[in-house]
């Protein structure tokens, strides 16, 4: 049987399912016992994510009476909130981002409405109380602040950029502005580092997209992004040379675009993804090559995967929930679960209930055994120079670490000093002087107070049955005084009176020797034990008949009938 061969031009065209070990990624979202409830998220963050995550904590901005705030919680601690949880209250204007510094796990940035920065220390096991104090206050925006980022391998550098149209670049550690990017002409959308942090790039709202070089401040490449009037983002994929947007035609389509570096004139590839109007951000992973795309308002996830040569995007598949989100929180890929194929975790902010859900994207694989095609040598979390290094004009990529071991790698850094102290041990000053103190001795004369002097004494030496007390009872004393051993005895129980002064025997006394030492309670029991010793030893009071015989008689005899 003669089986007729295709023609040359139809065998070239068709090009099948493309293989992708990513192809069936699916999203999982989290129960509900493990997502994070009663969080009253901040409604006031515009296109920003409000939220933030690492492999210790998560942090989100909630709405507040006045000011701005923003809770940080532990990642285990899951369930219902309490609404009493302390917060980061140190700004004046609501929070609008929110970065973690990715060599200090304890460190997070936070740009808010009142044209600050601050820099916050959070302890480990989270805040017990209200957090007021930032390590850093950094002012240098006109107008508010929208975007905070950190620089992926020189440590403690930040770009910020604000409403004034400035990209400003700080010197975290000292606290100290040490350029501005004066580039732009109208309000910042987002900004973006490639892999080595040599090139950046921003988006606008005059539809523009830039690449710049931080170092030296100049714009590389320039072009037109999208021709929608609504906000499109960018994202650097790593170090392929590649920038991925979303925006909005001209017919308020969403599209995405994947651009080259060298020649923004026009895109690699251009495509709509529908007819919605939220805000679309994307996200990339640069060790599996795959970049998530998610709209403010939607329900649903979009990933693709982005390749060296055309079409340079393919479309995976989404993951499609219920429930529309505000915005998104992002683990760094060292905090994955590598015994689960998780690649990617998002923290899920819902526009219309106080919930914050884990979702994980993960590739289905039956073995749990370590899987290294999809764990490639990721980021560590220690810088590759530093911050002088960088300002300097040194460029490094990121210093590699191997997930092999198959646990969460976390930094436990210390509280870092401000720039204005210079020594390890803050109260060192005052141990110094303390010791440096001459020691002087106290003779004064220590008063034993034996009297009652207060409401208070008198009711307690009035309750209490002790055996001093039950001695006066029986004879009928009030011990006054015993300055010089010397005590008036009162007998007041038919208004006669009689009083008997008289020398205790010095023999059988043994004075106590008072310590300047002890305590008052102390000193109370000798002076009760010496009144004790004296009245033992006092002669018996005459009755009334013994004093006045005849004027018993006389009583006696007029009771008598």
């Amino acid at each position: 049987m003669h089986i007729p061969k295709m023609p040359a031009q139809s065998q070239n065209t068709f090009r099948g399912i493309r293989s992708s070990k990513f192809r069936h990624v699916y999203g999982k979202g989290a129960r509900k016992e493990n997502c994070y409830e009663n969080v009253l998220i901040t409604q006031k963050a515009h296109d920003t994510a409000a939220c933030a995550v690492n492999p210790k904590f998560v942090a989100i901005a909630v709405e507040v009476a006045g000011g701005g705030a923003f809770i940080v919680l532990p990642l285990d601690k899951t369930g219902r909130i309490d609404i009493n949880t302390p917060k980061v209250t140190g700004h004046a204007g609501p929070v609008l981002d929110l970065k973690w510094c990715p060599f200090n796990d304890n460190l997070i940035a936070s740009g808010a409405d009142d044209c600050t920065i601050k820099l916050w220390h959070i302890p480990d096991g989270g805040l017990k109380a209200n957090l007021t104090e930032p390590l850093a206050d950094l002012q240098g925006h006109q107008r508010r602040v929208s975007i905070v980022e950190w620089h992926p391998t020189a440590e403690n550098v930040l770009f910020s950029a604000g409403y004034d149209y400035q990209i400003l670049v700080w010197d975290a550690r000292r606290g100290v502005l040490m350029q501005t990017l004066d580039l732009h002409t109208d309000v910042i959308y987002s900004l973006s580092l490639n892999r080595d942090g040599s090139r950046m790039a921003t988006t606008s709202r005059d539809k523009r997209l830039r690449i710049i070089d931080p170092l030296s401040g100049k714009v590389l490449q320039e072009g037109l992004c999208h021709e929608g009037s609504k906000a499109c983002k960018a994202v650097y994929c790593g170090d392929m040379g590649l920038v991925f947007t979303t925006g909005f035609s001209r017919f308020s389509d969403r599209q995405y675009g994947v651009w080259d570096e060298k020649n923004l004139n026009t895109p690699l590839r251009l495509d709509t993804i529908d007819s919605s109007s939220g805000v679309l951000t994307p996200f990339y992973d640069h060790d599996t090559r795959v970049v998530f795309v998610a709209g403010k308002g939607d329900g649903n996830i979009r990933y693709y995967e982005i390749t060296d040569s055309p079409p340079y995007c393919h479309f995976l598949s989404q993951y499609i929930s219920g429930e529309p989100q505000r915005g998104f929180g992002v683990m760094p890929k060292r905090g994955c679960k590598v015994s689960q194929c998780e690649i990617f975790r998002f923290y899920k902010l819902y526009a219309t209930k106080a919930i914050c859900e884990p979702i994980s994207m993960i590739v289905p694989r039956k073995s749990d055994q370590f899987q290294p095609d999809l764990y490639p040598d990721t980021a560590s979390p220690t810088p590759a120079m530093s911050a002088e290094e960088w300002f300097a004009g040194t460029t490094r990529g990121p210093v590699l670490m191997s997930m092999k071991t198959g646990m969460t790698i976390k930094t436990h850094r210390p509280l870092p000093l401000r720039p204005t102290e210079s020594s390890s041990d803050k109260n060192a000053d005052k141990k110094y002087a303390f010791l440096s103190r001459e020691t002087r001795a106290d003779y004064r004369p220590l008063e034993v107070k034996t009297s009652s002097s207060t409401d208070k004494d008198l009711k307690t030496s009035t309750n209490l049955d002790t055996k001093f007390q039950a001695l006066q009872k029986l004879w009928g004393c009030n011990v006054k005084n015993m300055g010089d051993n010397k005590e008036q005895c009162s007998t007041n129980s038919s208004g006669i009176e009689s009083e008997k002064t008289y020398t205790s025997t010095k023999n059988t006394i043994n004075k106590m020797n008072i310590k300047s030492g002890d305590s008052p309670h102390k000193l109370t029991s000798y002076a009760m034990q010496e009144k004790e010793i004296e009245i033992l030893e006092k002669p018996s009071p005459k009755t009334e008949s013994e004093s006045n015989p005849n004027e018993s008689q006389e009583a006696a005899a007029a009771e008598a009938p």
